[in-house]
């Protein structure tokens, strides 16, 4: 169960990072230099760790004991700059939970 929340965890902030780099980078130089390439390329790593993202929520619920709302504002994370990683605080809490029993 602690190897889902790990999982998680790391897809979690590598979809953050992706997120704010497609945001505050990419997103920019595409629309004030004018050059789209960067959007291109970030926006598919960004597409595949969103995916990822969605599939680990899904792996932790159990380990999470999550009802059906913790899933949904998880989920809602993703979409939120900075949300994975607010989230990420409850994650880690979670998992030294389950380290200690």
């Amino acid at each position: 169960m602690n190897t889902s929340i790990r999982n998680l965890r790391w897809v979690g902030i590598a979809e953050g990072i992706s997120f704010l780099l497609l945001l505050f980078i990419a997103m920019p130089v595409k629309y004030l230099l004018g050059i789209p390439e960067l959007v291109k390329y970030v926006g598919w790593a960004h597409g595949i760790l969103f995916i990822a993202y969605i599939v680990a929520v899904f792996a932790a619920i159990r380990a999470m004991r999550w009802n059906l709302f913790a899933v949904l504002v998880a989920l809602a994370a993703s979409l939120v700059p900075f949300g994975t990683f607010i989230l990420d605080k409850q994650l880690k809490r979670r998992q030294q939970e389950l380290q200690t029993t």
